[in-house]
């Protein structure tokens, strides 16, 4: 059996290699031991929004009287949630496979081995190709902290199947899935603490971001500590675990009904190569070169399998790049671009956060632009003072918008407000074409929106010329 394209791995990158390949008429192969769609359909981020939206829904409903609307009684059943969730995840799981097959994709199911540059073993059976795609994706890191192999921790995998509402839970770990899994579990009644080793949340994101999303999370009900050291997890019996951390303070402890470790991910490359395989890892990365080529003729590496930013949308781009480069056609996706004029290579990959208010950046930040020792302009505008916003009684949060001083071409924005990781898209869009200022305000935004903040950030950064 020879294909013109093999693929290890049926995540983002995975399907969405296999899915364009097939379009080229090329003969593709994926190879997928576990489930289409990988960690994102599966595990992370669909299952993750699915239950945020419950948890928002409920949340909503029982504040429900700032509308003027009366709900006597609101409950909610988890059980329920996670099979509405298990539904929507099946869904779009065979949505995957439909487009696969309708494209001519042969589906494996199995672990499969790189034997080398043109051959891969999976089951018992040989399979030949022309090229190899490495999709395998990453998996949760767990740190070696004393005591957590003595306990029943949970990963995000675990919180999103759980069907008992635990009355507390400590979380280790500030950055996107800690502060979403707070979301949701705050929202449905459960004691929160969130335990962050950096000196903030979000510690990837503008600090304005993450001064807003602390004094919003501790406005839940949610617990923050940063600048902490997690020095022990110990079993306190009766099905329940304290975690005892070092802070400014001296030494603290958190007792919880269960522990959530939500420090960060790795590639995921553990039996995908042969002892013979020429395929060289740095940090269990592949080492790649300029089209994702890896020390291996013929074999490539994609998505979060060696992409920095670990996003669904970064493995597919990856995956649209690579494709249309073994097809010989020219390039559509790019994940950064040069300005005219400019001398930085500015990053055009959307970060959102699914919390609540939503958070959006693409671009620089004002740390980030400094770093590089540009003039820039700053435009902020405060929700507190957008139509939408009031009505909605979604007040928390801004819009900021960062130019390049001289040209006032865009080169960053951080939203954080309902719908953010919607608005997002056109400002990713502004950045990737150069627009400026000036382009951007001919743009007539609706009234009332929350886009409508956009035009406001604009109008103050150039207020002063």
């Amino acid at each position: 059996m020879k294909y013109q394209v093999a693929i290890i791995g049926g995540g983002p990158a995975g399907y969405t290699a296999a899915e364009a390949a097939g379009k080229a008429g090329l003969s593709v192969v994926l190879f997928e031991k576990q489930s289409l769609g990988g960690v994102c359909l599966n595990e992370g981020c669909i299952p993750t929004k699915t239950l945020l939206y419950s948890a928002k829904t409920y949340d909503g409903a029982r504040h429900a009287a700032k509308y003027a609307v009366s709900v006597p009684e609101v409950s909610f059943d988890l059980p329920k949630i996670i099979a509405r969730k298990q539904k929507v995840v099946r869904k779009l799981v065979l949505g995957v496979k439909g487009k696969l097959t309708a494209h001519g994709v042969t589906i494996v199911s199995g672990g499969a081995t790189v034997t080398d540059k043109n051959h891969v073993e999976c089951g018992g059976e040989t399979y030949e190709c022309d090229n190899l795609l490495l999709c395998t994706g990453s998996e949760t890191f767990v740190p070696a902290i004393p005591g957590i192999d003595k306990v029943s921790y949970w990963t995000h995998r675990d919180a999103l199947d759980n069907k008992e509402l635990p009355a507390s839970l400590a979380i280790i770990g500030g950055g996107v899935i800690g502060v979403e899994i707070a979301t949701i579990f705050a929202a449905l009644g459960s004691r929160v603490t969130l335990l962050e080793q950096a000196n903030r949340l979000l510690e990837s994101m503008d600090p304005m971001i993450s001064e807003q999303m602390e004094a919003n999370l501790r406005s839940k009900g949610i617990e923050v500590h940063c600048n902490v050291q997690v020095m022990e997890i110990k079993d306190r019996g009766n099905d329940t675990v304290s975690v005892n951390y070092r802070c400014e303070r001296g030494w603290k402890e958190s007792p919880a009904d269960r522990v959530l470790v939500a420090v960060g991910r790795r590639p995921n490359m553990s039996k995908v190569l042969a002892d013979d395989c020429q395929v060289q890892l740095e940090n269990g990365r592949p080492l790649i070169k300029g089209t994702y080529r890896t020390t291996q003729e013929n074999v490539y590496a994609i998505g979060d399998t060696v992409a920095r930013k670990r996003l669904a949308h970064v493995a597919a781009s990856h995956a649209a790049y690579l494709v249309e480069n073994l097809a010989g056609r020219g390039h559509r996706m790019q994940l950064s671009v040069v300005p005219n004029g400019m001398y930085v290579v500015l990053p055009v990959v959307p970060t959102c956060i699914y919390t609540e208010p939503e958070i959006a950046a693409v671009g620089f930040t004002e740390n980030d632009a400094r770093l590089y020792n540009m003039k820039i302009k700053c435009g902020v505008a405060y929700m507190t003072e957008n139509g939408k916003a009031l009505l909605a009684r979604n007040s928390r949060g801004f819009v900021r918008l960062i130019f390049e001083a001289y040209t006032n071409t865009l080169i960053g924005a951080q939203i954080m407000c309902a719908r953010a990781t919607d608005m997002i898209g056109e400002m990713a869009t502004a950045i990737a074409n150069g627009l400026t200022a000036y382009q951007l305000s001919t743009a007539m935004r609706a009234h009332p929106t929350y886009s409508e903040a956009i035009t406001e950030a604009i109008k103050d950064a150039l207020k002063n010329g």
